[in-house]
Parts: C-alpha cells; sequence; structure tokens
C-alpha cells in the first residue's frame, strides 16, 4: 500500500489539498508528523473537497520515527544534488521513474512531503531510503506543496487508480471497408471539380497517407463521405444549370 506522509505543515489548507489529489489518484492513508490544528469548519476541509468525509478525518498523526521504523519511505525534495559527491539528496528520482520502481516494491511506502518552506531537512533526508524530485526550471524549482503532490501522485496513479473515468475505448477506428469508401468519394469529388489529371494520382495519395495517420472513426469516415458527396453533387448541378 502507498501512503502519503507530511511532515510540519505549516497550513491546514495544503494538508486539505493534498488530501482531495490522495481522493483523486485513489489513496486512503495520510500520516502527518506534527501537523496544524485541522479545524473541520477551517480552510483544510474546506480546500479537501470529498476528502473531507474520509481521507481527512481518519488522518493519523505519528512521529518521525515511526515512518522510518514502519515504511518504505520516499522523500520528496525540490534540491537535489548534482553528483555522488555527496548522498544526502542523491540519486533523485522523477515521479515516472518512481512509479516504476516502486512497481516491484511489496512493502508499505509512505510517500514523504515537508514543509511549505524549507522542505525536509538533511537530517531527515538521510533517514529515508529514495529521494524523488520533480523536474522543474532550474531558475526556480520550488513548487507549492499541495501542487508538488498533486503532481506525484498523478504519476503513481498507474499502482493506486484500479480504473480512472475514462471509457477504455476512447478512439474506435473505422473499418476498412468505411474508409476505402471516404477514399472512393475523396476521388469521385476531384472528378467533379476537374482537378487535373496528372495531379490526381499524387493528391489520392496524400490524402490517403493524411487519413492513414487520422485513423477516423466511422462516424468521422460517414461525415467526411457525406461532405465530398455533398460537394461533388453541387459541382454537378451547377455544371447542368450551365
Amino acid at each position: 500500500m502507498i501512503s502519503v506522509a507530511v511532515v510540519d505543515a505549516e497550513t491546514p489548507g495544503n494538508v486539505g489539498t493534498i488530501a482531495r489529489s490522495m481522493k483523486n489518484f485513489g489513496l486512503s492513508e495520510l500520516l502527518l508528523v506534527d501537523p496544524p490544528e485541522l479545524d473541520p469548519d477551517g480552510e483544510a476541509y474546506g480546500f479537501a473537497g470529498q476528502a473531507r468525509e474520509d481521507i481527512l478525518p481518519n488522518a493519523r498523526e505519528v512521529s518521525f520515527d515511526y515512518l522510518v521504523e514502519n515504511y518504505h519511505t520516499v522523500a520528496c525534495t525540490a534540491t537535489t544534488n548534482e553528483d555522488d559527491s555527496s548522498h544526502v539528496r542523491y540519486p533523485a528520482k522523477t515521479p515516472r521513474e518512481l512509479a516504476d520502481s516502486l512497481a516491484d516494491v511489496e512493502a508499505d511506502t509512505a510517500i514523504v512531503f515537508g514543509r511549505e518552506r524549507v522542505g525536509l531537512t538533511n537530517d531527515e533526508l538521510e533517514r529515508l531510503d529514495e529521494i524523488c524530485s520533480i523536474p522543474a526550471s532550474a531558475d526556480y524549482p520550488v513548487l507549492n506543496l499541495g501542487q508538488a503532490a498533486t503532481i506525484v501522485l498523478y504519476e503513481l496513479r498507474e499502482l493506486t487508480v484500479e480504473r480512472d473515468q475514462h471509457p477504455e475505448d476512447i478512439h474506435v477506428r473505422a473499418d476498412e471497408a468505411a474508409v476505402e469508401g471516404l477514399h472512393e468519394e475523396f476521388a469521385t469529388f476531384l472528378d467533379s471539380i476537374d482537378h487535373p489529371e496528372e495531379k490526381r494520382h499524387r493528391v489520392r495519395r496524400l490524402f490517403r497517407r493524411l487519413v492513414g495517420r487520422a485513423h477516423p472513426t466511422g462516424r468521422e469516415a460517414k461525415t467526411l463521405r457525406g461532405v465530398f458527396r455533398r460537394a461533388s453533387g453541387r459541382v454537378q448541378r451547377a455544371e447542368n444549370d450551365d
């Protein structure tokens, strides 16, 4: 199981934001080390969304020692060592790399976030098992605590979310008969507008490549066929009127 731990948070609102992100991405256990007061009528519960109903009221206050002794721990920090001259903040994994490595970890894991202004101290980092850092601009890599937690938990979603809100088959490609029918209608359209004979083969090939990359759905192919058919018919009627 993957849990989230927040060490010495300064503002209740960030705790609420993290609880909401946990709810978004399928996590349930929130561990708090030296937390601020979380008033049910205050900003923590106001920022928590539906997490105010379960994650936030069930959050457990624990010691830092408890985290170290009972969990495989991942420290999240913006500042890392550039090389292996010091291992306090090195090596650091990106959230995506962390997701790949945690897939093989069977132990209970705690993703540990630090204080809003200074994060986790070096003494705390030395006691944690892994380092995770979000790639950001070198000019200003420090993210808001709630934002950082949301990014990390999003990248871990394949380990924590059984089913998301998106349908499994978002895009179903049209069958070959429908696609070929579209190409035939396009060829008829080229004929109707009297496109130069010597250029038609090349244009049809370009159109085939375009459709091949687009992978249109059945409805899209049918709609485009209808557009070309109507355009061809309008051209034909205009010629007959002349």
